[in-house]
């Protein structure tokens, strides 16, 4: 089931598969994550890295509910652990140059699924500072784990 997310803005994605009664899914995600990034088919974007600003909106397997319990270990193994997940992501963005955006989200989105519980990713990258009247432009991808549904 996608429900409408309560919050809409610069960097928010709107449709996301919400954890819920219905399904054992947690959310997780990285919001706003600005990192300067070397991307872009221009020649100048090959020399001057720019700011881009990433979302990640994962629907992660509740191994704990799937059990049948309320509450369960506290304990990190049993997460998806966002430092981890935010080193991946930055070191996706700060290697090498990619020239497309797309190209950019589809290798977040791998490294996001690249944790089995992961069943969906929901990946935005923005660049920002490009023109003075646009606060930003970009893409917005949703990926599944190979095989998988949402639910």
């Amino acid at each position: 089931m996608v429900a409408q997310h309560p919050r809409t803005g610069p960097g928010m994605i709107t449709t996301l598969p919400f954890a819920d009664a219905e399904g054992p899914l947690r959310h997780v995600f990285l919001r706003d994550f600005v990192l300067l990034a070397s991307v872009g088919i221009y020649p100048h974007e090959h020399v001057n890295p720019q700011r881009v600003r990433i979302n990640v909106c994962l629907a992660v397997e509740d191994e704990t509910a799937r059990a049948g319990h309320t509450v369960g270990p506290d304990e990190l193994p049993r997460v998806v652990d966002y430092e981890k997940l935010a080193n991946k992501v930055r070191e996706v963005v700060t290697t090498g140059h990619t020239k497309l955006l797309e190209t950019l989200a589809e290798r977040i989105a791998a490294v996001s699924l690249s944790d089995r519980r992961v069943r969906l990713a929901q990946v935005r990258v923005e660049k920002l500072d490009l023109f003075s009247d646009i606060q930003s432009l970009g893409v917005e991808i949703e990926r599944r784990q190979a095989g998988r549904g949402t639910q």
